[in-house]
């Protein structure tokens, strides 16, 4: 099996619910780090090209750079955790993945310290 990670940073704000009650709005500067596997190589010896995995991130975060994801879907209409921002960058990710490539997880971290993960447990699509 082979592991790729990669790993990006982008500043935002949110409000999260808890327990019905929505917290104050404020910022972190978050940290995304997502690893993909696969069984086999391409004929370059590659699982998958860096460069193509940071573009899809990118293309994936960039939407939420210095912006309230309170504000940004799908997130408008779903608690923006961390846990739950993980998950919906693993299951983007894995749309843009070559066949035989899948995300095996996705980890988002608020600030040091506080880190939520979403692993794909059967290693197909997200």
């Amino acid at each position: 099996m082979y592991l790729l990670r990669i790993e990006r940073t982008f500043s935002a704000a949110h409000a999260i619910s808890m327990a019905g009650v929505q917290e104050e709005v404020h910022g972190h500067d978050w940290r995304v780090e997502a690893t993909v596997a696969g069984a086999s190589l391409d004929a370059d010896g590659l699982l998958v090209d860096f460069h193509a995995l940071e573009r899809s991130l990118d293309g994936i975060v960039g939407r939420f750079r210095n912006r309230n994801l309170n504000a940004v879907a799908p997130f408008d209409r779903v608690n923006p955790t961390a846990e739950l921002v993980a998950q919906f960058i693993a299951t983007r990710l894995a749309s843009d993945l070559p066949p035989g490539v899948h995300v095996q997880s996705v980890s988002v971290g608020e600030a040091p310290g506080c880190t939520a993960t979403y692993t794909n447990p059967f290693g197909g699509g997200s």
